[in-house]
């Protein structure tokens, strides 16, 4: 069963609030190479690793884990929306198999996914529905969180299955590194904040616009220096990805929420999203990884990367 992976960071204020021209070419460039890959590989099935920020998953119900069996993506910031096309039967086969392995994992029919997935799918894929899809939705917002043991733990029941599968399966982690963008928590949240966190789904169009404008708001203010969000942290990030480019996957294990919200900022528990493909991929054995990009970027409010692998008798 051939496999390729492809880990990237999103950012909502692609478009919004960009940094120096060459910057975003250079970005550009490399999701180009990402692409040109995965047309050559040509998968016949997606499986994508994603956080979600308050859109589709929501405190009345907030599972570690979730595969999608249907979705669709609501079209934040400009994100594509519509459905995805998933494969239902594989989808609810996976969570078996993943339950199978000790791992809970929650099944949703009615997925709702935003810009860290749909964003991804976009760049990668060129669209929501051009090959089939299974997204697999990891909290990484809303506490409490499952460790990164147990995302890896995730990755690697679903890459077993996958194995089995005999197919070309292509495995997406959709996330960031070191990064602190405005998003709301519970903890002393204010009833009408409280009231969105725990039910927010499908906001009206001018409450999405006014979130989406405090988001770039917030970014001017980060870039100008003006702001109390958590500052990037590229040492941070190099070693994470060094540690991923190094298969020392078991290594991450230990990470606890305060050491990943102290170093990286509350959103760099996207880095699950990573560990999770990443696991997926070394459930086949030993694998050749490349990072292909990596730039603190504080427009964006991220620590930017981008790697792809392959298993170690594939060439990358």
């Amino acid at each position: 069963m051939p496999m390729l992976l492809e880990c990237l960071s999103h950012t909502p204020l692609h478009g919004y609030y960009d940094p120096a021209p060459e910057v975003v070419a250079e970005v550009e460039r490399v999701h180009a190479a990402a692409r040109a890959r995965v047309v050559e590989f040509d998968p016949e099935l997606v499986v994508v690793f994603a956080p979600d920020h308050y859109n589709g998953f929501f405190y009345d119900v907030m599972p570690p884990f979730c595969i999608g069996a249907s979705a669709s993506a609501v079209g934040d910031f400009k994100s594509l929306a519509g459905p995805l096309d998933v494969p239902a039967d594989t989808a609810f086969e996976l969570a078996e198999a993943v339950l199978a392995s000790d791992v809970d994992v929650a099944v949703s029919y009615r997925m709702q996914v935003d810009h860290g997935c749909a964003q991804a799918l976009e760049i990668l894929l060129g669209g929501l529905d051009r090959y089939p899809v299974v997204p697999v939705f990891i909290n990484s917002v809303a506490a409490p969180l499952a460790s990164c043991r147990r995302a890896r733990l995730l990755g690697d029941a679903l890459g077993r299955a996958l194995a089995r599968s005999n197919r070309r399966v292509l495995v997406i982690g959709s996330g960031g590194i070191s990064h602190e963008p405005p998003v709301p928590e519970l903890a002393g949240a204010s009833e009408e904040v409280a009231e969105r966190l725990i039910a927010g789904r499908n906001p009206s169009a001018e409450s999405r616009a006014a979130r989406e404008a405090r988001t770039i708001a917030a970014a001017r203010a980060f870039t100008a220096g003006d702001s109390r969000l958590h500052p990037l942290n590229p040492e941070w990030d190099r070693a994470f990805l060094k540690l991923l480019e190094d298969g020392e996957l078991t290594a991450l294990d230990g990470l606890t929420d305060s050491a990943i919200t102290r170093e990286g900022g509350k959103s760099a528990h996207e880095i699950r999203t990573w560990i999770a493909a990443f696991g997926a991929l070394n459930a086949s054995g030993p694998y050749r990884a490349s990072l292909d990009y990596y730039r603190a970027i504080p427009e964006w409010i991220a620590g930017y990367g981008a790697m792809h692998a392959r298993a170690v008798t594939a060439h990358l």
